[in-house]
């Protein structure tokens, strides 16, 4: 869960919501979110102990074409929008480094069709430098597993340390006020206040994204109806208290709209009280931190294509193995490419934006098919029942449908490609299943 988002997020959430208690109300609330969708994961895991996670669920519980959209959303948007904005917070981390990142190379002035509020689409030269960034790890990835699988290994922990290293130094070491937690409340009054929230809300879910993991491996757990609840609840408050310290060092920090106006956060935070040299040091551990995330991606991601190409699901380039480096070749390229596009066409927020838009639909209907395999398999072995139910999971696909709604309405162009990405995969659908034999492509009946 704790990745490129923590350095970065706070910034944009106090853009959105425009006070410090939406901004921490957004923080709580994203967690909670993610623990009831968590609780509910947990079941279907522990159910349905099968490859693929949400498409095995979607698949069972839905129909066959609803398991096929969620593999092509994941190939086709998510991934490629996960690893896009990965690279694009790493090449804001760049940009404190090296400031001419950041520079301009032209810009377009756009409005919103529904809000009619302005939009500037900067073109800079990080992002080129986000594509390069997924292009050489897609070539590391490509070279062999064994060699993706150490460079992940020497990245990982550096990311926790750097965001615990921050939150302490900024209160033992940091000359704040606690002044600068103003304002409390937005100016905007309650409508206002109301989008901001969500819009907050939006960018915390990037940095919460992680607790859908649990599945995988929530058959294995030993007494699951104790200790599923107990490390869920344990780890998303570890979690949350983290992101909450973290964002109450930044306001200690710096003034509000400091916090607010700032590109890379985190940096910023710790020159004001360690100077520039920390700064550099910390960035340092965050761009480790990046690359790692990064690389995580882009080694578990093409996994789909690849599984969904081999059983004729898929464009069949994303099935071919490489006979030497025995990677799946074909698909690791397929994804890089739709990642380095979309690197090229947005921002970090924009692209975090449209991930959490696609992946929450997919998130609420995958909970919905708890629901009805409630119903419809009600002898299927459950080692864990969810907690709450059926309020907690209700909640959870209430607020995810109110939150891909919201994101609709703030990014609506974006949004809208994505869905229309998205929904094209039922043409598609229907081309493969009519040529693949009946017997490996079950029709939706």
């Amino acid at each position: 869960m704790i990745g490129t988002g923590i350095f970065l997020k706070p910034s944009e959430m106090a853009t959105e919501a425009g006070s410090v208690t939406i901004v921490f109300a957004a923080w709580i609330a994203g967690g909670l979110l993610s623990l009831f969708g968590a609780l509910s994961f947990a079941e279907l895991g522990a159910a349905l102990p099968e490859a693929g996670g949400q498409y095995a669920y979607l698949r069972r519980g839905l129909g066959p074409v609803w398991g096929f959209l969620f593999g092509w959303m994941h190939s086709m948007v998510g991934e490629s929008s996960s690893a896009a904005s990965i690279a694009a917070g790493l090449a804001r981390f760049l940009s404190f480094l090296l400031p001419a990142i950041a520079a301009p190379i032209f810009s377009w002035h756009l409005s919103n069709p529904i809000t009619g509020r302005p939009y500037d689409f900067i073109f800079t030269w990080a992002q080129p430098a986000a594509a390069a960034t997924i292009v050489i790890f897609t070539a590391i990835n490509y070279l062999g597993v064994r060699l993706g699988g150490r460079v992940q290994v020497a990245l990982t922990l550096l990311k926790i340390g750097a965001v615990l290293a921050i939150i302490a130094t900024a209160f033992w070491l940091g000359h704040g006020s606690a002044e600068h937690f103003h304002p409390l409340w937005p100016s905007t009054g309650a409508v206002g206040a109301f989008g901001g929230f969500f819009a907050a809300l939006a960018a915390a879910l990037w940095a919460y994204d992680g607790w859908e993991d649990l599945n995988r491996v929530g058959s294995e757990v030993e007494k699951p109806q104790r200790n599923i609840p107990l490390a869920l609840v344990g780890g998303t408050l570890f979690v949350a208290a983290i992101y909450l310290l973290f964002t109450a060092a930044c306001f200690y920090a710096l003034p509000f709209a400091a916090v607010a106006g700032s590109a890379h956060v985190a940096s910023d935070v710790v020159q004001t009280f360690a100077g520039r040299g920390a700064a550099f040091w910390i960035t340092l551990a965050m761009i480790a931190s990046a690359l790692g995330t990064l690389n995580s991606s882009i080694l578990s991601g093409a996994r789909v294509p690849y599984a969904m190409g081999r059983d004729g699901l898929f464009f069949r380039v994303t099935a071919t193995v490489h006979p030497k480096f025995r990677t799946p070749g074909g698909a690791l390229i397929f994804q890089g490419v739709l990642a380095g596009l979309m690197a090229l066409t947005g921002t970090f927020e924009e692209l975090t934006s449209l991930f959490v838009f696609a992946a929450w639909i997919f998130y609420a209907l995958s909970v919905v098919a708890m629901f009805r395999l409630r119903r419809i398999a009600p002898d299927l072995e459950r080692p864990y029942r969810t907690w709450g139910y059926p309020v907690v999971p209700a909640l959870f696909v209430a607020g995810a449908l109110a939150l891909t709604f919201n994101i609709w309405i703030e990014r609506p162009v974006r949004s809208s490609i994505g869905l229309a990405m998205i929904l094209s995969g039922l043409v598609f659908y229907r081309y493969w299943r009519e040529k693949a034999p009946s017997e490996e492509l079950p029709s939706n009946s």
